[in-house]
């Protein structure tokens, strides 16, 4: 495809606009992880600003990921001046590599004061840089003034750098010898809604906190299943061509799209690639979303759970692990049974699922995800793993001590001879399992739409290379490797096998059973975080150079601060929406209900004006009863911020003012489905999920 990439300098773009020389050190620097030399900064700096001033660039950015879930920009022009009362366009290797920013003025969890305001961007040169919007976009890491994270992408490549040096020690031992580097790949499924731009701005709550706040359940949502995988409406689908061919562009790998469960609810799924330009690409891909369809009138809603009674907006984590010559650990191969490299890969996951289910938890935790959870397009709070009958039975088989017969692939058809017979995989899928196996990789399904995916890859790149470096720390020194290996696998199964569930994971059922296998069920953010600060979690991180304690515990705060910030906006919002426009549309309904009693009084007493007052009086008590909430959740608001510790200022949320605005949502929403349409205030949710 001639346009794939254009706007990308990418590999064959350096090979072409690079000395042989130049190119090959940037090359092997970036295959090495080893720093670039100074002098191949220039001559690359020089190259990517030619190439960008011809794909109309007049402007350079330092594009990063601060801890905000967005990414960030701050624009410089190319021009420098001659000495001569004239401009030249100039762009060094110094200001490639190095950009500064305001530290202080983004989440650092007390990392930078407002007086401490330095921070530094430095160039990422493994993700490529890319024009958008007339602009050189460099991918950078973000860091403070003494060096600390301050971004999603510097942990990340930390992480990627401790999984590539624990697994090269497994790829060693089973005599991959030509291995010289391993990377995660990841393909993001990212779900989101279009609505109306019209409807839309007609409603406070989805412009400031992206979901709504209020809203009765229309009669009809998705339970006649007619949206799933339907036909594409004409005005989604000219979005969706538009947004292929810019993120194409970009070198975005966007492959799939369909309509999703929810009605005005889609998903678009990427090929997989590497695990930082996946985080990239993933971040441009929400961007161009959100802007693309304000050009065709649309809003891109990419909350979690933006409507109450229909599924919510996830982003499927599908992880795996190769080598850069092309061997996938996760690949189980003809004879899964007899592979005992994808088999010590398989346990190693296991045991870091199991042993690290709070990491993974904490890792998809936000206000938004909270209502999400457990929900029926969701999976619950509580982690297990999905292998299907086919793995479980082999793992069975080796904790026995059993040699286990892989079956074969069946042929199946489907009682007509025009339609050819297909293979049927081994195992079915589990789509309420938070993590489960998929054929060569591991789907993790609890992300929210809006998430930034390296967090929950930091975790599971640092919490399988620590079981990776421990499995290697046994094996090196085997007598009997294939021996050692079984009893390996063997115990790990038999110590971490209460994680593997492959049963309903929405039932009540379930959630007893894990509650008698000792697996967490963390149900909200507030009840996750605390985990962050354990011993053991920030000993993990510092153990393989990812985190250090004061990284862990400012991130504990960010995450904190970021709750209860979104839980306030909403809370403000609400009280907004009912005391100006809820409350005295009401009242206003009220009145001219009553008018019509009066009305037909003065024409006779005879009259039956038993519906009026009937609808009358509830709307009455209505009102009473939203008046008193309003007061309550204005005291519970200011109660909050009398708080200063962030803990306790989020439990405040979470317990009191989030059942508070349940409430008021409960009367709002009962006030709604008998109020006049030319009196209720918003759009309802027939208007917006169905009027595209």
């Amino acid at each position: 495809m001639k346009n794939f990439g254009i706007n990308v300098f990418g590999d064959a773009v350096m090979r072409e606009r690079l000395p042989e020389n130049a190119y090959n050190d940037l090359k092997t620097a970036i295959s090495q992880g080893k720093s670039i030399d100074r002098k191949i900064a220039d001559i690359v700096a020089n190259a990517m600003k030619d190439w960008a001033i011809e794909k109309g660039a007049t402007h350079y950015t330092h594009w990063f990921q601060p801890m905000t879930g967005i990414t960030a920009e701050k624009h410089d022009s190319f021009i420098m001046p001659d000495g001569e009362g004239s401009v030249i366009m100039e762009f060094s290797g110094k200001e490639l590599i190095k950009g500064e920013s305001d530290a202080s003025s983004f989440p650092s969890g007390g990392l930078r004061a407002t007086f401490e305001a330095r921070g530094y961007t430095a160039w990422d040169p493994s993700s490529y840089a890319f024009v958008k919007d007339n602009t050189l976009c460099i991918p950078t890491a973000f860091c403070s003034y003494n060096g600390e994270a301050l971004d999603q992408k510097t942990p990340l490549l930390r992480s990627m750098e401790a999984i590539d040096k624990q697994a090269l020690r497994i790829a060693k031992l089973f005599g991959l010898q030509d291995v010289t580097s391993i990377n995660t790949t990841v393909g993001p499924e990212q779900e989101y809604f279009l609505l109306d731009s019209e409807m839309a701005q007609k409603r406070p709550d989805l412009i400031f906190c992206g979901r709504t706040l209020l809203g009765a359940t229309p009669p009809k949502g998705q339970e006649m299943y007619d949206h799933y995988f339907g036909v594409i409406k004409p005005r989604v689908k000219e979005f969706m061509r538009e947004l292929d061919s810019e993120l194409w562009k970009l070198g975005v790998y966007a492959k799939t799209e369909h309509n999703e469960a929810a009605p005005a609810q889609h998903e678009l799924a990427p090929v997989y690639t590497t695990t930082n330009i996946a985080a990239d690409h993933n971040q441009l891909t929400m961007e161009l979303m959100k802007k693309i369809a304000e050009k065709h009138g649309l809003v891109c809603l990419l909350h979690a759970k933006p409507f109450k009674g229909v599924s919510g907006s996830g982003k499927h984590n599908n992880w795996s692990l190769s080598t850069n010559t092309g061997v996938n650990f996760l690949k189980p191969g003809k004879n899964p049974s007899d592979n005992l490299l994808f088999l010590l890969t398989l346990v190693a996951v296991l045991r870091a699922v199991d042993e690290h289910q709070d990491l993974l938890r904490i890792s998809v935790a936000s206000a938004g995800n909270d209502h999400r959870l457990g929900g029926a397009e969701a999976p619950p709070a509580i982690v297990s793993m999905y292998l299907g009958d086919d793995l479980n039975e082999i793992l069975e088989s080796i904790e026995r001590g059993e040699h286990h017969t892989d079956a074969d692939k069946v042929k199946m058809t489907v009682g007509t001879e025009i339609i050819p017979y297909i293979r049927k995989d081994n195992t079915d899928r589990n789509r309420t399992s938070p993590f489960a196996f998929t054929g060569n990789k591991f789907e993790f399904r609890m992300l929210g739409s809006a998430a930034s995916i390296s967090e929950t890859n930091v975790v599971l790149n640092t919490i399988v290379a620590d079981v990776f470096k421990d499995f290697a720390d046994t094996l090196e020194n085997s007598k009997d490797f294939e021996k050692d290996v079984l009893a390996l696998i063997r115990k790990t199964v038999s110590e971490h096998k209460r994680i593997i569930f492959n049963g309903d994971g929405y039932s009540k059922a379930w959630e007893d059973e894990a509650a008698r296998r000792g697996l967490l069920n963390l149900r909200s953010t507030v009840d996750a975080v605390p985990y962050l600060r354990r011993k053991e979690n920030i000993e993990l991180f510092e153990r393989h150079g990812v985190y250090n304690c004061t990284e862990m515990n400012c991130r504990a705060d960010i995450m904190l601060e970021s709750y209860s910030k979104t839980m306030h906006i909403e809370a403000l919002t609400l009280l907004e929406m009912i005391k100006r426009d809820v409350i005295p549309a009401i009242s206003c309904y009220e009145g001219e209900l009553s008018n019509t009693v009066a009305a037909k009084c003065t024409i006779s007493d005879k009259i039956d004006c038993a519906a009026e007052i009937e609808i009358i009086e509830r709307l009455s008590s209505y009102n009473a009863h939203l008046n008193r909430l309003v007061k309550d959740l204005e005291l519970a608001v200011d109660k909050s911020q009398a708080n200063d510790d962030l803990l306790e200022r989020a439990k405040h949320y979470s317990d009191n003012i989030l059942f508070i605005m349940d409430n008021i949502r409960n009367v709002a929403d009962e006030a709604e489905t008998i109020v006049s349409r030319e009196y209720w205030p918003y759009p309802n949710y027939g208007d917006i999920l169905f009027k595209i």
